[in-house]
C-alpha cells in the first residue's frame, strides 16, 4: 500500500486526505498548526492518521507520495528534505485531477480569477451542465472528486497550486491577467511569477484551450517567447481580434470556432472595465462547452458578483459604501478606483507585500478627495499620496476608520474599502477585514 503523507489540514489537505484513502493509499495528515474542529471531526470519521502542531520527520520522509498545502513554500527545509529524497511533492489539484475524466476549466490570474471563476460556474450551471466549482475557492477539488464526481469541474487555481502540477491538463485553461504579486514567494523575480501561471498551459495539446487577456503586455510577450500547444482565444476591449472576443458597436463579440455570437455590453450586471473583460472570458468558456446564447445572456445581467470585491454594502445620507476588501494588492485596487465614479474617500492599508503605489497615483489624483490609512505600518502609503490629498488620516482599527470616514464623506460621495495590502496586521483575512467593515457601518 502507497503512502501518501499530506502537510497541512485545511480545506485541501482534508479533501486530499479523503479521496487518498477512497483510492486505496494509507494516509496521514500533518500539520505545524493546530487542525480545526471541523477537520479533525471528518479525518476520525473517515479513520485517518493526523498529527498537529508539529511535523514529526520520521513519518514524513516515510512517504511515496506528498501533497502539501499551497500555503507552504517550496524553500521549506521539510519540503527540501522531501525533494532531496526524490519523493514527489505535488499540489491537491494535481492530485484530484488523476482521478476524474471530467472537463476541467482551469482559471488562474493575479486578478479577477474568483469573479470569473463564480461567473462561469453560475453560467453553466444555469445552462444545464452537471457542474462543480472548486479550487482555491469553495470546497476542495478532491473532496468534490472523492464525492460528487461532476462532468466539469471550474476551478479558481493560483500561482501557489500550479507550482505543484505535473500532468495536471484543463482543457480550457483561463489567464485573466498577470501584474505583480505574491513576489516574496518568488525570488522577487516577476518572470518567474510568469512562468508559474503559464504552468496551466504547459501540458495543454492541440484540441485544448487557453483565453487570455490580448491587452495584457505581460501576457502576450511571454506568449510571443513560449509558444503553445493549445489553441489560444484572446479577449479584448481595445481592438478587435480574428477570434475570441472583443468589443464592437458597444455589443460583446465572441468567435470560437466558426460561429460568432453578440451580446449588448449596456446590460452587464458588474460594472467597470476589470468586469467587462471578466464576463468576456467566462462567456468564452461557455460558448466553447456549447451553453446556449440566451442562457449566457441572461446570466450576465443577473450574476451577484463575489463578495469583499467591490460590493456595495449601503447608502447612508447619499454616501456609499464599498467592501473591496479582497484588493489584496495594488493593481486590484486600481480597478477598484478606476471603476469609481464620484469623489471617494479611500480607506486602504495593512501588510505591504512590496507594494509600489506610483501607478495609482493618476487614478488618486482624479478620484480621491480624502485617505484613512488602516494598518500598522503606513509610512509607504503616507510617502507616495501625503502631497497628493489634502486629507490624510491615520487609523488602527476599523471601527474607527468607518467614523472617520463618515464624518469626511458628503453627500454624493463614495466610501471605498481597497486596501491593496494583506489584512494580516490588524485582520485574520481579508473576510474577516470585510466583515468588520460592514459591521461597523451597520453600527454608524
Amino acid at each position: 500500500m502507497e503512502r501518501l503523507v499530506i502537510l497541512g489540514g485545511g480545506e485541501s489537505g482534508v479533501g486530499t486526505a479523503i479521496l487518498g484513502k477512497q483510492k486505496g493509499y494509507e494516509v496521514f495528515v500533518s500539520d505545524r498548526g493546530m487542525l480545526k474542529k471541523k477537520y479533525k471531526d471528518v479525518l476520525e470519521h473517515y479513520g485517518i492518521d493526523w498529527e498537529e502542531g508539529q511535523h514529526t520527520e520520521a513519518r514524513v520522509l516515510n512517504a511515496d507520495l506528498v501533497m502539501k498545502s499551497p500555503g507552504i513554500p517550496d524553500k521549506a527545509p521539510l519540503v527540501k528534505a522531501l525533494r532531496e529524497r526524490s519523493i514527489p511533492v505535488i499540489s491537491e489539484i494535481e492530485f484530484a485531477a488523476r482521478y476524474t475524466d471530467a472537463t476541467i476549466i482551469g482559471i488562474t490570474g493575479s486578478n479577477g480569477k474568483t469573479t470569473t471563476t463564480m461567473l462561469t460556474y453560475h453560467i453553466l450551471k444555469e445552462g444545464g451542465l452537471h457542474v462543480g466549482m472548486a479550487g482555491n475557492i469553495g470546497d476542495s477539488f478532491a473532496r468534490m472528486v472523492a464525492e460528487k464526481d461532476y462532468a466539469c469541474y471550474v476551478l479558481e487555481i493560483s500561482s501557489f497550486q500550479l507550482d505543484g502540477i505535473r500532468d495536471f491538463r484543463p482543457h480550457i485553461g483561463l489567464i485573466t491577467n498577470i501584474t505583480e504579486d505574491h513576489l516574496d514567494r518568488y525570488d522577487y523575480d516577476f518572470s518567474k511569477y510568469i512562468a508559474s501561471k503559464f504552468r496551466i498551459a504547459e501540458n495543454q495539446q492541440a484540441t485544448d484551450f487557453l483565453i487570455y487577456d490580448a491587452d495584457d503586455p505581460v501576457i502576450t510577450q511571454w506568449l510571443e517567447q513560449h509558444p503553445i500547444q493549445s489553441r489560444g482565444l484572446p479577449f479584448s476591449i481595445e481592438r478587435e481580434l480574428e477570434a475570441g472576443a472583443w468589443i464592437g458597436e458597444n455589443e460583446i463579440r465572441i468567435k470560437t470556432k466558426q460561429k460568432m455570437i453578440t451580446m449588448s455590453n449596456e446590460a452587464l450586471a458588474l460594472e467597470g472595465k476589470h468586469n467587462l473583460k471578466n464576463t468576456m472570458a467566462a462567456a468564452t468558456v461557455a460558448k466553447l462547452v456549447g451553453i446556449r446564447k440566451e442562457t449566457i445572456r441572461a446570466c450576465i445581467q443577473n450574476f451577484q458578483g463575489a463578495p469583499h470585491r467591490l460590493e456595495k454594502v449601503l447608502k447612508i445620507h447619499h454616501v456609499q459604501y464599498i467592501n473591496d476588501s479582497k484588493a489584496t494588492n495594488v493593481n486590484a485596487t486600481y480597478y477598484a478606483l478606476d471603476s469609481m465614479n464620484t469623489p471617494t474617500v479611500w480607506i486602504v492599508g495593512g501588510q505591504d507585500k512590496g507594494n509600489d503605489y506610483k501607478v495609482l497615483m493618476p487614478l488618486v489624483r482624479e478620484k480621491v478627495k480624502a485617505i484613512i490609512c488602516l494598518g500598522m505600518d503606513n509610512t509607504k502609503i503616507k510617502e507616495a499620496f501625503g502631497n497628493v490629498v489634502d486629507l490624510m488620516v491615520e487609523t488602527f482599527a476599523m471601527s474607527e476608520a468607518v467614523k472617520v470616514a463618515y464624518k469626511i464623506a458628503e453627500r454624493g460621495d463614495t466610501v471605498l474599502l481597497s486596501p491593496a495590502c494583506a489584512s494580516f496586521d490588524l485582520f485574520e483575512n481579508y473576510e474577516d477585514r470585510g466583515n468588520q467593515f460592514k459591521e461597523a457601518i451597520k453600527n454608524l
